[in-house]
């Protein structure tokens, strides 16, 4: 069995789902433009330069959830996927996805993005396993925390490893493993597998391949 891996914001996505979660929510004047967009592009330079404190993304990313029924998040996230999402989906996605599927290969959407956020995206693109952030929930609601340890940078690693603790898997059950990225905060991850394809990469990654010669594709 091989294992096939993929990023989701800017490798599946034609852009970032995170941001433009909360881009929406300000559209909808569920945030104050003015207090929450200048620190959502913020966040979003920050996460493209390498530097982004996940922990404090999160606070901010998270704690909207925490104001609103779920009812009511999960009607406003019907209408980002339609909305937002769907016209996102990258026009090579389907395809590279489809071909790792109908080669037998376990494939896997592992992101960063909260899984209240992602977990719509990955089942309209027909994957059922999803590694993500998790965000808190108490009865049924978000709390505004996160729940375990952000799936970023070396935390994807360790994500993915308790995942196959779950399946009862290790890295030796593949025999090959892929793992396709835009990303330079995925370099970790990309090193741990046999295969690393940089996604429409951004200029550290790309360069981080050509150095290594790595494949780069674009689904764009």
């Amino acid at each position: 069995m091989n294992l096939a891996l993929f990023d989701l914001d800017n490798t599946l996505l034609a852009g970032d789902s995170d941001f433009q979660w909360a881009q929406f929510l300000i559209e909808q004047r569920v945030l104050d433009r003015e207090v929450y967009e200048a620190r959502n592009v913020e966040f979003y330079e920050q996460y493209k330069a390498g530097t982004l404190d996940i922990h404090e993304f999160l606070d901010f990313q998270l704690k909207p959830l925490s104001r609103h029924s779920r009812s009511q998040l999960d009607a406003w996230h019907s209408q980002f996927m339609q909305d937002r999402m769907l016209p996102l989906i990258a026009p090579g996605a389907r395809k590279l996805l489809n071909k790792h599927m109908l080669g037998g290969d376990l494939c896997v959407i592992i992101t960063a993005t909260n899984s209240f956020v992602t977990a719509p995206i990955a089942r309209v693109l027909g994957i059922h396993h999803l590694i993500a952030t998790e965000p808190e929930q108490k009865d049924g609601e978000f709390t505004g925390r996160v729940s375990g340890a952000p799936c970023f940078r070396e935390g994807k690693i360790a994500r993915l490893e308790g995942w196959m603790d779950e399946h009862n898997l290790t890295w030796m059950s593949f025999l090959e493993s892929w793992f396709y990225s835009d990303s330079l905060n995925d370099l970790p991850l990309l090193n741990k597998v046999t295969h690393p394809v940089a996604v429409d990469p951004d200029a550290t990654l790309k360069a981080h391949a050509e150095k290594n010669e790595w494949s780069i594709i674009s689904l764009r």
